[in-house]
């Protein structure tokens, strides 16, 4: 008799399912200490908070792994530091990158400015071109970064041929899943090395911690984790904390979250207010086949673009009153950003635009209130 392993939702909320002892807590306590009692003449490894072994931070890396389908991973202060620490865990001085070119602003201003100082280079291609990935290797190429969905077009990049040049030359290959969540995509299912993630977005869900996780081969994740205890990036247990009580619905927010921007993305199509709409979801998208075929939910991010373009963003905007104006996304209320000002803002309007990102154009983060309320919402606004 096969043992039936359990899905997503179980695993978000439970890990790996056991029986527990009599009178153990549901909910697993919160272990607020920096330090613990060490064993006299022990060599063992010490229980230190920063060292990323608290029990808390134990036990959340845990069932991330196991959501990603990982070997192991770790969680660490923001998803800027999984990044950072991921790539730096790969490189060496004089080492070449190729990177994706439709990514978040912040990655791209770690990659210019912070790489260079490795002497780390990194070409920027184009991702929905298999073969541009092939020409861009050079005698120093060690790895490849990819995110997908992208921020914000959310173009859906097929990671199958990326991977196979990976494979080939024998580069690592890195993947930036944040927009999908595991519940939606899981990169190493589709030949990721390591798998990164905000867990500040999807994972924690309720816009109040900041948080990273890297996710991979037992050896990856340990050369991570060795540089995090070097550079202090260590996630405190109260976010760990926080964080495994978001992924207790995970499941159940991504679920609603594709249904709303599924709806929102299919009204704003068919609306004269809108020139463009950019969500993986509707046929119309460019990358609608390939979300289709990698992804099991579309995701709740939707790129609008108004008819009246930068000059009725200011307006719209202000007329909002259930949707928010704010940065960050995946929260279970709704969200608005202009990417001009928050996530590409240090990319430059002249990069933005070579990205298909015009000034003016909106990122909404559709969240679980009733679709009804969100849609109204946005109509009033376009109506004033």
């Amino acid at each position: 008799m096969t043992t039936r392993q359990p899905g997503r939702s179980t695993i978000a909320i439970h890990g790996l399912p056991s029986r527990r002892p009599d009178w153990a807590p549901v909910v697993e306590p919160l272990i607020q200490s920096s330090t613990f009692t060490n064993p006299v003449g022990s060599d063992e490894e010490v229980l230190y908070s920063r060292y990323g072994n608290n029990p808390n931070q134990v036990r959340l890396a845990a069932k991330y792994a196991q959501l990603e389908g990982a070997e192991d991973a770790i969680f660490v202060a923001s998803g800027m530091g999984a990044t950072a620490l991921a790539h730096l865990a790969v490189l060496r001085p004089g080492d070449h990158l190729i990177s994706s070119e439709v990514i978040y602003g912040g990655t791209r201003q770690l990659f210019d400015t912070e790489l260079s100082r490795f002497d780390i280079s990194v070409t920027y291609v184009d991702p929905t071109n298999p073969r541009v990935w092939r020409r861009a290797i050079r005698d120093r190429t060690r790895a490849i970064f990819v995110e997908t969905p992208t921020n914000p077009l959310m173009r859906v990049v097929s990671l199958g041929p990326v991977a196979q040049v990976a494979t080939e030359y024998g580069l690592v290959l890195l993947v930036d899943g944040t927009f999908a969540s595991p519940i939606n995509f899981r990169p190493l299912a589709h030949g990721a090395d390591l798998a990164i993630t905000s867990a500040t977005k999807y994972l924690n869900g309720h816009s109040d911690v900041i948080g990273g996780a890297v996710a991979g081969s037992l050896d990856l994740v340990e050369e991570v984790t060795r540089l995090m205890r070097l550079w202090g990036q260590a996630l405190d247990p109260h976010a760990a904390w926080l964080i495994e009580r978001g992924m207790r619905t995970l499941a159940v927010r991504v679920a609603r979250h594709n249904e709303n921007a599924q709806a929102v993305a299919e009204w704003a199509s068919e609306h004269p207010g809108f020139a463009a709409v950019h969500y993986p979801g509707l046929p119309s998208h460019r990358d609608h086949a390939a979300a289709q075929a990698e992804m099991d939910g579309f995701g709740g991010m939707v790129g609008l673009e108004l008819k009246d373009g930068i000059h009725g963003v200011g307006r719209f905007l202000r007329r909002l009153k259930l949707i928010i104006h704010a940065p960050s996304l995946a929260g279970v209320e709704s969200l608005i950003s202009e990417p001009r000002y928050t996530s590409h803002k240090h990319v430059g309007p002249q990069a933005r635009e070579r990205m298909g990102i015009p000034d003016g154009f909106l990122r909404l983060s559709c969240g679980i209130e009733d679709v009804e309320d969100i849609i109204a919402d946005l109509e009033q606004a376009l109506e004033h």
